[in-house]
């Protein structure tokens, strides 16, 4: 029912759904602000020839001053452009991944769902190929919180943009996700005994620890030992690539083997 005595009953005004679920959305929940596009558009809208004044999408978008984007939170176009923005990110196209960050933040996506979504892009794509991208995603997710819009869009830009011209690498990715996969299917191999916790009382008399070579010891702090159960003593999982940081990690590690 429309308030005719304090409200805009008496003016014989109908809206749109979509103008509605426009108004609704750019509103942010905001519904003083809502209802002042509606009163605004009934007072400025002239009366159809049944009499109505319609309040259609244009005349929505016109009161509120901002134009509707095609963007349903809900719908398959949210998850074609959040898909849009991380494959733009983990393509190292700057431009993209400007564009449909601001396409969301346009359309009033959710900030932290978006901080979010650069946090994971910077570990699964980037990882160890530049550490710091993580770091930055973490504290732009943890800025936009207590800072919000608009200012949050400026953070938003920050991460985006650091983690799409970062040097790229999957391997973290790739090593937990081939090491879950060897556990989820194989038997359960136990932990060679030289590794096995020899704190507590008893753990001598059962081998515990015996044998164990402590790494700072030796020199570069390495020593060849075994630490994977015997099962997958020949697994390899983590295998670093020759982008960035990661190429300093694979050097690191081929030249403490070799003087071993």
């Amino acid at each position: 029912m429309y308030d005719e005595k304090k409200g805009m009953g008496s003016y014989n005004a109908a809206i749109d759904d979509d103008a509605l679920e426009f108004l609704a959305d750019i509103s942010n929940g905001d519904a003083r602000n809502a209802l002042n596009a509606i009163e605004l558009g009934i007072l400025t809208t002239d009366r159809s020839d049944d009499g109505v004044i319609h309040i259609d999408l244009a005349t929505a978008q016109e009161c509120i001053q901002k134009r509707s984007v095609r963007y349903d939170k809900e719908g398959d176009n949210h998850y074609d452009t959040i898909s849009a923005f991380i494959k733009s990110m983990r393509g190292s196209d700057p431009d993209a991944a400007s564009y449909y960050l601001a396409k969301m933040l346009y359309a009033g996506e959710d900030i932290k769902f978006i901080a979010r979504r650069i946090m994971i892009c910077a570990s699964e794509d980037v990882g160890n190929a530049d550490p710091n991208a993580l770091q930055v995603a973490v504290a732009a997710a943890q800025a936009v919180e207590r800072i919000g819009m608009p200012e949050a869009r400026i953070i938003l830009s920050q991460a985006a943009l650091y983690v799409a011209t970062a040097p790229k690498s999957n391997a973290c990715y790739m090593a937990i996700d081939k090491a879950l996969d060897v556990v989820k299917n194989s038997k359960t191999a136990p932990v060679p005994v030289h590794l096995q916790d020899a704190h507590y009382k008893g753990s001598a008399k059962l081998g515990h620890g015996v044998g164990y070579l402590y790494a700072h010891d030796y020199p570069n702090h390495y020593v060849r030992q075994q630490y994977l159960p015997d099962a997958y003593v020949n697994e390899k999982f983590y295998e670093p690539g020759d982008m960035g940081y990661e190429r300093d990690i694979k050097k690191h590690l081929d030249k403490i083997k070799s003087e071993a």
